[in-house]
């Protein structure tokens, strides 16, 4: 970042206070939002003081490379050859190995026909062939489409096919599935777990190619797109160039304090936006990434315990699972290396965090977004304490709105749908299309309120509100309180239609083991805590809930099952 690394020494002895004598009022925005960067980025430790020659070949490389995943790498190469990169299941990479060999990777893939522009689907689980795909394919300019891990095969040939992919990487436990999607295109196999030694394998053309630098940039960076979640419709591609500047960085890193060469546990899918955006903030820190293929909320324990990880990066399934272990469980693994927790992903029950910080610390911090959107909200463990169920507050750069259905605003406290603006927004479906705007600002798809202090409070989809009898009711509010039954591990509630009130809601209630709960109970409890129309006329219970891989609850699968039982779905 030129301009940034040869600050005067006083900035590295206090950059806080140096920047406090200085007036934001007499700034121009511009300037101002600078200096709150380099301050956020210096507080972080990713600016510290280093030799000129470092410096200027760090300057080159950023102004050669844009910020990039091809970029960051390269640097932490320079700055830290030798610490761990990546900590997985197959060892240690250190950060001058995984720099020389995404080179020989992607000159691997060039000379296999794969080049700026071309759009690649990877669909691998948390892996360093996940990481080195990504890395390759930034320094080639090609565009990187990340697939769910939960997808089957007509999805995924869907999918491909859609977004116009040019070249397949995954797993080889999923080689079955894209009988469909490979058809003319080229393919290679990330983590080749099965030992069957069919096709391409990302590691023998790293083994086989050459480790050099690349003497060539590309023209433009390539592009990422991450696919929504799909949880009410089918998946869309949200496209997002790589950012221009640090500053939508310097927004999260002054909310949740990450600092330069944490130890990240990335427990959330690397191909979901969360697990993502971490990937994305420890390339920025040279962080070492310490990856498990699949999640186990023991294993997890274990991981932490054994490789003392500061930061965990999960969804709140996860949570959810690590909470429902035994007591006596949890307390054999060593977690006080943890320093931040950070969950997103889908709604985070009060009564979850507060069990979760209860046992270990006050160290959980909750993002709110969306793919679309990125972000909207954090809440720190101080939001989380005081008003149990908060998505937090928008951090800097950030603006939160709410409309009512005539796009009028409404005030604190009356509940309206949520509209966002900030520095990340996507650039709209890669198949045409985005989300409603209003004012420049866009849609989360949710519904929501905020309060006298500036804290959000989401209530649930804007397109799950179900009018029963005239009365509007949104089903998360009825979730959450099934939710704290003492009988009840999960809940979800749908709307399907009513031949006298237009609709009615119906609850799909995982019950604890050993203590299922009675169905009238259930009806009578609702009935004492919320409004007459609020009462599910139905209960079915279930082992399980449908969910995708980041957790989530797929309620379409749910409106499906209904519509084959014979009852029409809502809407």
């Amino acid at each position: 970042m030129p301009g940034v690394f040869d600050l005067p020494q006083r900035a590295w002895e206090g950059p806080s206070k140096l920047l406090e004598r200085v007036r934001p009022d007499r700034l121009a925005a511009g300037v101002e939002r600078q200096l709150f960067t380099t301050r956020v980025l210096v507080d972080t430790g990713f600016i510290a003081p280093m030799r000129p020659d470092k410096i200027a070949r760090i300057v080159r490389m950023l102004q050669r490379w844009g910020f990039t995943p091809a970029s960051a790498i390269a640097v932490s190469a320079m700055r830290y050859p030798h610490a761990a990169a990546i900590v997985d299941d197959l060892g240690t990479l250190t950060f001058d190995e995984l720099h020389r060999r995404t080179n020989a990777l992607a000159r691997a893939l060039r000379k296999d026909g794969i080049g700026a522009k071309d759009n690649v689907a990877v669909m691998a689980r948390n892996h360093r062939y996940f990481i080195e795909a990504t890395v390759a394919l930034s320094k080639l300019g090609a565009n990187t489409l990340y697939l769910n891990t939960a997808f089957a095969a007509p999805q995924i040939a869907e999918v491909v096919k859609h977004e116009k992919a040019t070249a397949l990487i995954y797993d080889s436990e999923f080689r079955g599935l894209f009988s469909e999607a490979k058809k003319k295109r080229r393919r290679y196999i990330a983590w080749e777990g099965d030992g069957k030694g069919r096709g391409m394998t990302l590691e023998s053309m790293i083994a086989g190619g050459d480790p050099r630098e690349l003497a060539k940039a590309p023209a433009e960076p390539g592009r990422v797109v991450i696919l929504t979640s799909g949880t009410t419709g089918a998946p869309k591609g949200a496209g997002r160039s790589q950012p221009k500047n640090l500053d939508p960085a310097a927004s999260l890193l002054s909310v949740i304090p990450l600092r330069a060469r944490d130890r990240t546990l990335i427990a959330a899918p690397l191909f979901h936006s969360w697990g993502f955006a971490h990937f994305s903030l420890g390339l920025l820190l040279s962080s070492t990434y310490i990856l498990q293929r699949k999640f186990d909320p023991e294993q997890t324990l274990a991981a932490i315990d054994k490789n003392k990880p500061t930061v965990l990066v999960v969804v709140p399934v996860m949570l959810q699972r690590i909470m429902h272990l035994p007591a006596q469980v949890r307390k054999r693994y060593d977690t006080s290396s943890l320093r931040v927790v950070a969950v997103s992903g889908s709604a985070l029950p009060g009564e979850l965090a507060g069990a979760f910080m209860d046992e270990f610390g006050d160290i959980l911090y909750n993002l709110y977004g969306s793919t679309e959107v990125a972000w909207a909200s954090i809440a720190t463990p101080a939001d989380l304490r005081s008003a149990p169920g908060t998505a937090g507050r928008a951090p800097r750069g950030t603006v939160i709105r709410m409309f009512d259905d005539q796009d009028q605003e409404v005030g604190a406290g009356d509940t309206g749908r949520i509209f966002v603006s900030n520095e990340f927004l996507f650039e709209g479906y890669t198949g045409g299309g985005g989300k409603a705007s209003i004012e420049g600002l866009l849609s989360t798809g949710d519904v929501g309120h905020m309060d006298h202090h500036g804290r959000l409070f989401v209530e649930g989809r804007d397109d799950e509100m179900v009018v029963s009898g005239g009365e509007n009711v949104f089903p998360a509010e009825v979730e959450d309180l099934i939710s704290k039954h003492a009988g009840v591990a999960e809940v979800a509630v749908i709307g399907v239609r009513d031949a006298d009130y237009g609709q009615r809601l119906k609850a799909f209630v995982v019950p604890k083991k050993g203590r299922k709960p009675d169905e009238e109970e259930l009806k009578a409890y609702v009935k004492s805590n919320l409004a007459r129309f609020k009462v599910p006329r139905d209960i079915e219970f279930l082992e399980e809930l449908p969910r995708n891989s980041t957790g989530k609850i797929l309620k379409r699968h749910l409106v499906e099952a209904e519509a084959g039982n014979g009852a029409k779905p809502a809407g």
